[in-house]
C-alpha cells in the first residue's frame, strides 16, 4: 500500500518479498497474501548459516541432521522449521496424509523429500539462499556506510541475500526487505560490525546502547532506554534439567 500511495509501484504491478526467517512465519504469511490477491513475483527465503531451508527449497530434500550453528541472528538459528509444514500442506493439495507421512519421516530418519509437482510449485514461489556470519557482519558496515542506515543483523541477512538474487537472476523488480528487529537488540553484534570488535572490547551491553545512539544520532528504544537504572525482576538461573520444578514452585505446585 505504501509503494503504491508514494508512486514506487503501478496498481496491480507484482513485487518480491524478501524474508530472513528460520522458522518460514512471515514468509508463509506472504504466500497466503499472494493467494489472497497480493501482487506477488517471488518470494526470496533468506537463511543464516542453519541453512535447512535454503536446501530444502533448491534440491526438495528437508534434512534436519547437521551441525547446529549459533550465529549473531539468532531469532534463525533453528533446524526444524514448524511453519514449513503449513506450506507442505497446501503443496499437497492439502493432503493432510502426504504431510503425515513427511512429518513422520523427519521425526524418525531426520529427513524427507519431496519432489515432482510439489517441488515445481515450491520453485515457482520461492528463490532461497543463505548468509555466513561474515557477510552478515559486512552488511550491517556496508549498508550503514553507504546509507547511514543501521540494520540489525536478520535484516542484513535478508539485504545479502537479496543482492544475491538479483545477481543470479537478473530480476529487478520492485523488492520489499522484512526488517525485523531493532540493531540495538542486537547492540554487540552491530557495534562490531561498525566500529570493530577491539573497539569495543570491555564495554558492557547498557554501554553499547549508548555508544550507537550518539554515533548514529538514533535514539534508544523505549524498552531498553534506561534499564541500567532498574530493578532485576527475575533472579531464578537453573538447568534445563531443573525447568520443571522451577515452574512448579513459581506456581507453589510442590
Amino acid at each position: 500500500a505504501d509503494l503504491l500511495a508514494t508512486g514506487e509501484i503501478k496498481e496491480g504491478e507484482k513485487i518480491n518479498i524478501t524474508v530472513p526467517t528460520g522458522n518460514f512465519g512471515n514468509i508463509l504469511a506472504s504466500w497466503y497474501a499472494r493467494e489472497m490477491g497480493l501482487p506477488v513475483n517471488k518470494l526470496i527465503c533468506a537463511s543464516n548459516e542453519n541453512n535447512v531451508l535454503t536446501e530444502f527449497i533448491n534440491t526438495g530434500i528437508y534434512n534436519r541432521e547437521r551441525e547446529f550453528r549459533k550465529t549473531i541472528s539468532p531469532s534463525m538459528d533453528i533446524l526444524i522449521s514448524s511453519n514449513l509444514e503449513r506450506l507442505l500442506f497446501e503443496l499437497a493439495g492439502r493432503d493432510a496424509g502426504q504431510v503425515r507421512d513427511w512429518m513422520d519421516r523427519l521425526k524418525n530418519e531426520g529427513r524427507y523429500a519431496i519432489y515432482g509437482e510439489e517441488k515445481r510449485k515450491l520453485n515457482e514461489m520461492y528463490w532461497a539462499q543463505y548468509s555466513t556470519e561474515q557477510e552478515t557482519v559486512e552488511t550491517i558496515r556496508e549498508v550503514y556506510q553507504e546509507y547511514g542506515y543501521l540494520v540489525d543483523p536478520h535484516t542484513a541477512v535478508g539485504i545479502d541475500v537479496y543482492e544475491k538474487y538479483v545477481i543470479a537472476t537478473g530480476d529487478m523488480t520492485k523488492t520489499v526487505i522484512a526488517s525485523t528487529a531493532s540493531p540495538f537488540k542486537f547492540n554487540r553484534s552491530v557495534a562490531g560490525a561498525i566500529f570493530g570488535e577491539d573497539r569495543i572490547a570491555g564495554m558492557d551491553e547498557f554501554e553499547l546502547l549508548d555508544v550507537l545512539s550518539r554515533h548514529c544520532s538514533l535514539p534508544v528504544p523505549a524498552g531498553l532506554a534506561g534499564l541500567a537504572q532498574r530493578p532485576v525482576l527475575h533472579k531464578r538461573i537453573c538447568n534445563r534439567e531443573d525447568m520443571k520444578d522451577q515452574v512448579m514452585q513459581i506456581l507453589d505446585l510442590k
